[in-house]
């Protein structure tokens, strides 16, 4: 059975950490994206319609709102999870790049062994 060094080990458990952290990441990323995807379809529907008013869910009951005001709810919500995208694409490039650093810290590890 081969031994793998403590320093190694310890390295080998910080890029576990990165990598559940990345996947968690990723997951809210794809939740965001599908967010904006029923964000464009409601706004495109907002669009066709000729009604002045439009109902809206507000928890578990509809209520009448102004189209536009519904239209500037949620290109506001957009504006919002877009920011959050990129926000959560910038720690994605962070943790790849610190994922990165420490495989070559633990290459350069083994190698010494």
């Amino acid at each position: 059975m081969v031994e793998v060094p403590k320093d190694a080990q310890q390295l080998l458990g910080q890029a576990q950490l990165y990598q559940q952290q990345l996947q968690g990441l990723m997951n809210q990323k794809e939740l965001m994206n599908m967010q904006l995807i029923e964000i464009d379809k409601a706004l495109e529907a907002l669009e066709t319609t000729k009604e002045k008013d439009v109902f809206k869910i507000s928890g578990p009951i509809l209520i009448k709102t102004g189209k536009l005001e519904v239209k500037k709810e949620l290109k506001e919500k957009k504006d919002a999870i877009s920011l959050r995208i990129k926000s959560l694409e910038k720690g994605e490039t962070r943790l790849k790049s610190q994922m990165e650093e420490l495989r070559a810290r633990l290459s350069k590890n083994i190698k010494m062994e």
